[in-house]
């Protein structure tokens, strides 16, 4: 497992979120997100880690994805065989995700 991975963390609040390096640990991404993680797959290699209890805690709508609502703070990366590892799409692909995910 990698020390740090890139990732993107966007809170309910932010537009598009900011890139940054974190620590892939269970504990780390459980303390960013706020609980227990779920992992949604979200396009490619892409993964979106989430509170897995954040609907029932009535956490605040971040963004919509086809099919579900994401709550809470989330946490983008991508894959590192069973590890997570460096988020795969560059911050500006990421923004064009979202402005299109927010059009519906």
């Amino acid at each position: 497992m990698k020390e740090k991975i890139k990732a993107i963390i966007k809170r309910p609040d932010e537009q598009y979120g900011h890139s940054t390096w974190i620590s892939p640990k269970l504990e780390n991404l459980q303390k960013t997100v706020g609980g227990y993680i779920e992992v949604v797959p979200l396009q490619n290699d892409v993964l979106c880690i989430c509170n897995e209890e954040g609907k029932l805690m009535g956490l605040e709508e971040n963004m919509r994805i086809p099919g579900d609502v994401l709550v809470g703070t989330i946490i983008l990366c991508g894959r590192d065989g069973e590890d997570f590892g460096d988020v795969p799409i560059s911050f500006a692909a990421w923004k064009q995700y979202c402005d299109v995910c927010a059009r519906g």
